[in-house]
């Protein structure tokens, strides 16, 4: 009889340190075959070096990993992923940042084949507490932390004040009683973490996707910038901007990546000269399309967040 492949749910709102957890999760595979699903490949920028080939829905990774596009059609994925030979040791299922993780969850649950191994949730520590008295998504954030096996306490590194990291664990374990709580600095914790973890005694219930009050809006030909410059706006500007990530060159055809997270922001100069691209994701209705194509370029695609 074939062994059940364990599958990990990854959730956590836009900007918690996904991406960041998935390439650290690469790196330290030790040998496990790991398959990350995620929705699109633009959604998770896998770490340049560690890509063996790409392929139309298929991305190989060093050491035996692969990252796979599921687009809207989960269950085809994995099925897929079991008729591979081998098949992967463990599956890691990015939820979108404003999906709920334990919706994603219960489809595993009940597919022949898998077995879920449990729900991680990223939690930005700097941040979490005031999003979740937010008005407009307090309600995802607190619905994606009940989901929850692991709370992934991240970016402690940006708490200013002694006691900080020790009180948003006890915010997080008072919001989340069922959860571990595990803090972690740009994603680096032990994969064990993530991929040693045992099934949850109760099955996840079913909760609504919250993604219908987002949109976002890509571009790909982006005007010569300052990328410092450009993120600072994005984070700080009237654009109504909550996430911002992707690549740009500056006016020496330098490539950079840029993130912004709330006031956050950060560029970075890579190594290769990557394509152009940027995705601004914010609330429905409060993306200032017209200014950001001022800043930005002409935009490529106006689409729902998923």
């Amino acid at each position: 009889m074939t062994a059940e492949i364990p599958v990990t749910v990854l959730g956590g709102y836009l900007g918690a340190g996904k991406t960041t957890m998935v390439n650290q999760l690469l790196r330290n595979a030790a040998g496990r075959r790991i398959a990350i699903l995620v929705n699109e490949f633009g959604d998770l920028p896998i770490d340049e070096d560690l890509i063996e080939a790409e392929g139309e829905d298929l991305i190989a990774i060093s050491g035996g990993c692969i990252c796979c596009s599921f687009g809207s059609d989960l269950t085809a994925a994995l099925i897929k992923l079991s008729e591979l030979a081998p098949p992967p040791d463990h599956v890691v299922i990015e939820a979108s940042g404003v999906a709920m993780p334990g919706t994603v969850a219960l489809s595993i649950s009940i597919l022949s084949g898998f077995v879920l191994a449990g729900v991680v949730v990223l939690a930005d520590g700097e941040q979490v507490r005031a999003q979740a008295a937010d008005d407009y998504i307090g309600d995802t954030i607190l619905r994606q932390l009940s989901d929850a096996d692991v709370i992934v306490h991240s970016k402690t590194d940006l708490h200013s004040c002694a006691g900080t990291v020790e009180a948003v664990n006890a915010w997080l374990q008072a919001m989340a009683p069922q959860a571990k709580i595990v803090s972690t600095v740009r994603g680096q914790i032990p994969p064990e973490i993530i991929l040693g973890l045992t099934g949850p005694g109760t099955r996840p219930e079913a909760s609504p996707h919250a993604d219908a009050g987002y949109e976002s809006i890509g571009f790909r030909q982006i005007l010569p910038c300052s990328p410092d410059e450009l993120a600072q706006s994005l984070a700080n500007g009237p654009y109504g901007v909550i996430r911002a990530k992707g690549f740009v060159r500056d006016t020496d055809e330098t490539s950079w990546l840029i993130q912004t997270v709330g006031s956050r922001f950060e560029a970075q100069r890579t190594q290769t000269l990557e394509p152009a691209g940027l995705v601004c994701i914010g609330r429905r209705g409060s993306l200032d399309a017209v200014a950001l194509q001022l800043l930005i370029g002409p935009a490529s695609s106006s689409v729902r967040a998923s």
